[in-house]
């Protein structure tokens, strides 16, 4: 049965001193206003990554910025993440292009399930800050799942059941469609995002907790998704499948959401730790200019 709000959801704003938080719905997010990223204090820039961990993914409208500016952004948090995808942009290899060209004809995007930034490496990245350019007139939307919300809705007997169980990450069905995407357009890219990578570790993939623990707030959030989740230690196919199944529709159900409407120069975070995103294909004909960069993460405990 599906969860709904009905009170029990606190995605309500703190009173900041220096910057103005809009939650954006009942389970996560918020806008963020009366700042420009490219010049916060200290103080600013505490009061934004407190928001982050409250509100799980952030937006900023109207942030005019370059790559240099992002990557200025981005080492705010830490030190940046590996890309496994791509090599960067010419001059600034931790911006990482996602494109999507108006007369691609790909089935398939990049980010276009419900995912979780990179879990398939010993150390996923643990916020990801993505920059939105060229907009389409409509479609493009992004939605994130709080997969820590998501943990706390279940009974007390399913958390025991899952505590100690660890999942097989690998990106060996996303990559399955990128070759067949190559075979069928004659080019190694998702929907125009130009791909460069060594399959054999991203395949190989790595094992992680089911259950993770925040190290910053101390929550604690499935850690599932549909693109890279491949198997469950020490269960059998059909068992493990019925236990993912069951997740990936509970943790992505619309309780548990956030839909935001892109506009030119919107400059989007997320903590990668706790949130699964999906980027949407609905925009044929227009092209969708955006530009990522993520931040090392720990090992998932």
């Amino acid at each position: 049965m599906d969860i709904h709000p009905t009170g029990q959801f606190d995605n309500s704003a703190k009173d900041y001193r220096h910057i103005t938080a809009t939650p954006l719905g009942a389970a996560m997010g918020a806008e963020i206003s009366g700042v420009n990223v490219t010049d916060l204090t200290d103080d600013s820039f505490a009061e934004v990554a407190d928001a982050l961990y409250r509100h799980k993914m952030i937006y900023f409208r109207d942030q005019d910025i370059g790559h240099a500016d992002q990557e200025a952004f981005t080492l705010r948090f830490g030190e940046f993440g590996r890309d496994a995808y791509t090599t960067g942009v010419d001059g600034h290899p931790d911006v990482q292009p996602v494109l999507k060209e108006a007369d691609s004809k790909a089935h398939m995007i990049f980010g276009g399930t419900w995912h979780t930034d990179s879990p398939f490496l010993p150390q996923p990245p643990s916020v990801t800050i993505l920059f939105g350019r060229d907009i389409p007139t409509y479609g493009g939307d992004t939605m994130w799942a709080n997969s820590a919300l998501a943990y706390a809705f279940l009974s007390d007997t399913m958390k025991e059941t899952l505590a100690n169980l660890r999942v097989h990450m690998s990106a060996r069905t996303v990559l399955a469609e990128v070759k067949k995407g190559a075979a069928k357009h004659g080019e190694k890219s998702l929907g125009g995002t130009p791909l460069q990578f060594d399959p054999e570790p991203m395949i190989a993939g790595v094992m992680h907790p089911l259950v993770r623990t925040h190290p910053v707030t101390g929550e604690k959030a499935l850690y599932v998704d549909d693109a890279y989740t491949v198997s469950i230690d020490g269960m059998t196919e059909p068992e493990a499948d019925a236990l993912l199944g069951f997740l990936r529709h509970h943790v992505t159900q619309p309780a548990f959401t956030c839909r935001l409407r892109w506009e030119p120069n919107t400059l989007t975070v997320w903590d990668n730790r706790l949130c699964l995103h999906h980027a949407f294909n609905d925009h044929d004909g227009q092209r969708r200019e955006m530009y990522r960069t993520t931040v090392l993460g720990e090992v998932p405990v």
